[in-house]
């Protein structure tokens, strides 16, 4: 054969083989390699399964056997978006009376919503209104009778792929085997119990405590709900549930067992097989039949969970050699599985999810942006988009809120729950970081899937709170500028009467403000002039001694303790959003440097380092945004079931969550105007990561 023929033909061979495109991720192997795995009753290890508004935790036994021995941990929760309750309020107390003026030199008082230290009335009404509504525990179903010491040889799993938790173990030599699932579209668990050792199921529901932090149930006040079956037939049972001046139901099915109600809010289901199922479905209404059957529900759950792998982002580890890699990718499954079940109702998410109540249940909207934003990057906006639906429920409230205080516009609050109403706070009612949020979102919506209904739909909201931003900046007459004052940044330990100009907040208003003119344009309608007149005369960020200040007014920055601790917010001016002029690279840079070598670490949270890796990723320092993703702290622990963990008050923590998943998007996929192939990792031959599907960030 003639030898140039030869070359030829290999060189061919050589160059389709460079340009054929790689074989997709095998997203069901990446999935399943990072299954959860327990074989012991571990308090920080318990497991969920959900829907994105409504969830089920269990133990060990793959029910809700032990709440008292995991109340501390990772409670074993049963909560939705819509199940919320409130104390009775004889003394009719107003949210007007929540209310405090202050003057932060606009010519004018400001009324804000705050908690009051002195005793009296208004200290009364304020802790009314921050407790109520709550989010509520809508019931516990476990194993009747059994102490954590009395099961053996655990072996349990979470099923990722298929949404399922697995769980066996023994109970007196006899092999239990639970299979625990939660329907996609309705607020239904159903297990499938398979034993000789004829295990009683009991249903117990709690009264609600209405505390700060805790799992929500209190046992101990049993006569002050009640609980009826309102009707009953072969295999089924309708329970209401009374408590105060709240209802909802509690549809009960089940084979080969029988049901009896044996205290004022206790039920048990006795087996009469050694196979017994049953589905508990939560309503806030009467629910209608028919109702799924648990092999109806498994195979819609498999279903579920199969098409949300498949169909959004994946990230591949694999082909990595740095050490920490497995555990990166672990965690990056594990918080898109946590956020999908936790994170993708009709509201906007508490921190803790739907495993157990912080801050009363209530959700925090400078939060959204950690929770949510990661679903447009990662393929799946339409969960995103479900969330940003309440805002034009909460957009009254908003309004009377920014007129109050005489702003244009809305305001969002702070901390608030499904009705908006804002809760007292002498640290949330001054926040605006969350202002800008709304547009950053919806813009990321309208990025992953641009649609005119989209723009049509939303134009209002962002319109109005952009005017909210351009009536709070204020005019400095004397230097030709406009500052922000009257505020504590995200940096919470700052002050608002002295706080004038967070670079955070400054950067934000740019780019919230910039963003809105867009959606102008997308619409054919001019841009708005005194929008752009704030955003050519928006300060510069403060800076002394070539490094950025925690504001224009806290020139010791880096002196008091108090400067140096939280969120290090002035790192999201370039990381969360993208360079702007106000911004000057060189001292962003060597800001960084100083804030990785020298913060105080152990006093910060999960999404700092996130918003760390994201800065550094932009500044061009990959090694370090993957130093500071998995920098050794605790409030950066990922806890065997993803959680990520905090402190003994927040073991669940999923603005982390979302701040990983956000982070390793933008590691990848880059930014706006970024042409460099998997920014945010080193290239050294050791972070060979393979991903699809991603979206950069602006």
């Amino acid at each position: 054969m003639n030898k140039r023929f030869l070359i030829v033909c290999a060189t061919a061979f050589c160059l389709s083989a460079c340009t054929q495109p790689p074989s997709p991720i095998d997203r069901q192997a990446l999935v399943s390699r990072n299954n959860p795995i327990v074989e012991r009753v571990d308090s920080l290890a318990s497991l969920s399964v959900g829907n994105g508004g409504f969830a089920f935790t269990v133990d060990a036994t793959g029910l809700q056997t032990f709440p008292e021995h995991y109340r501390n941990g990772v409670p074993l929760g049963t909560q939705s978006q819509w199940g919320w309750h409130s104390f009775p309020n004889p003394a009719k107390y107003t949210h007007a009376e929540t209310l405090r003026d202050y003057d932060f030199g606009r010519g004018r008082t400001e009324p804000y919503s705050v908690q009051f230290d002195e005793a009296g009335r208004q200290h009364e009404a304020a802790d009314w209104y921050r407790a109520n509504p709550h989010r509520l525990h809508l019931g516990s179903i476990g194993f009747d009778g059994l102490a954590p010491e009395a099961i053996d040889d655990i072996r349990q799993k979470l099923d990722l792929w298929n949404g399922q938790i697995n769980s066996r173990f023994t109970v007196d030599g006899e092999e239990v085997a639970v299979t625990t699932v939660c329907h996609p579209t309705q607020d239904i668990v159903a297990a499938d119990i398979r034993t000789a050792a004829a295990l009683p199921i009991v249903l117990r529901f709690p009264y609600p405590t209405g505390q700060h932090s805790d799992d929500a149930c209190d046992w101990a006040n049993d006569r002050a709900h009640r609980s009826e079956i309102v009707e009953q037939g072969d295999g089924h049972a309708l329970i209401r549930r009374t408590l105060d001046a709240t209802t909802y139901y509690v549809s009960l099915d089940f084979t080969g067992a029988t049901l009896a109600q044996t205290d004022r809010n206790r039920f048990v289901l006795t087996p009469t097989a050694d196979r017994y199922t049953f589905e508990a479905g939560f309503y806030a209404e009467a629910p209608a039949a028919p109702r799924p059957s648990f092999d109806a529900t498994l195979a819609a759950a498999n279903a579920y969970w199969q098409n949300y792998w498949t169909s959004g982002a994946a990230v591949d580890f694999s082909g990595c050699t740095d050490p920490r890699a497995r555990e990166l990718e672990r965690r990056v499954v594990l918080s898109q599985y946590l956020l999908g079940i936790q994170c993708a109702g009709d509201y906007p998410p508490q921190e803790t999810g739907l495993t157990y109540n912080s801050w009363f249940g209530k959700f925090h909207l400078e939060m959204i942006w950690w929770h949510e934003a990661q679903f447009a990057l990662w393929g799946r906006e339409k969960l995103l988009a479900r969330a940003l639906e309440w805002y034009a429920t909460a957009a009254p409230i908003a309004r009377e809120i920014a007129a109050r205080q005489g702003f244009d516009g809305l305001r969002w609050m702070k901390m608030t729950d499904p009705s908006g109403i804002e809760a007292p706070s002498d640290i949330g009612s001054f926040l605006i970081w969350q202002q800008p949020h709304l547009i950053y979102l919806t813009e990321l919506v309208y990025r992953a899937d641009p649609s005119a209904d989209f723009l049509l739909k939303y134009h209002e909201l962002v319109e109005e709170s952009a005017n909210f931003m351009a009536s709070f900046a204020t005019y400095d007459e004397a230097n030709d500028r406009y500052t922000l004052k009257g505020i504590i940044p995200a940096q919470e330990t700052l002050r608002p009467a002295e706080t004038v100009n967070p670079p955070f907040e400054l950067a934000y208003w740019h780019f919230g403000l910039s963003a809105a003119q867009q959606w102008r344009e997308r619409l054919g309608k001019p841009r708005n002039p005194q929008w752009d007149t704030i955003i050519a005369k928006l300060s510069p960020l403060a800076a002394k001694d070539g490094l950025y200040l925690a504001a224009e007014t806290a020139e010791n920055t880096y002196q008091e303790i108090r400067f140096t601790s939280d969120h290090m917010a002035v790192l999201g001016a370039v990381g969360i959003l993208p360079a702007s002029p106000l911004v000057e690279e060189t001292i962003m840079h060597d800001t960084f440097d100083w804030i990785y070598d020298n913060w105080n670490w152990d006093k910060t949270w999960g999404w700092d380092y996130p918003m760390t890796a994201m800065n550094a990723a932009r500044m061009g320092e990959p090694e370090k945004a993957v130093d500071a993703l998995m920098m050794e702290q605790r409030t950066n622990t990922y806890l065997v079931n993803g959680h990520n963990y905090q402190d003994a008050q927040l073991r669940c923590y999923l603005p982390g969550n979302g701040g990983l998943l956000t982070a390793v998007a933008l590691m990848c996929a880059g930014w706006d105007g970024c042409e460099t192939e998997n920014p945010g990792f080193p290239k050294d031959g050791t972070w060979n990561v393979r991903w699809e599907g991603l979206r950069p960030l602006p």
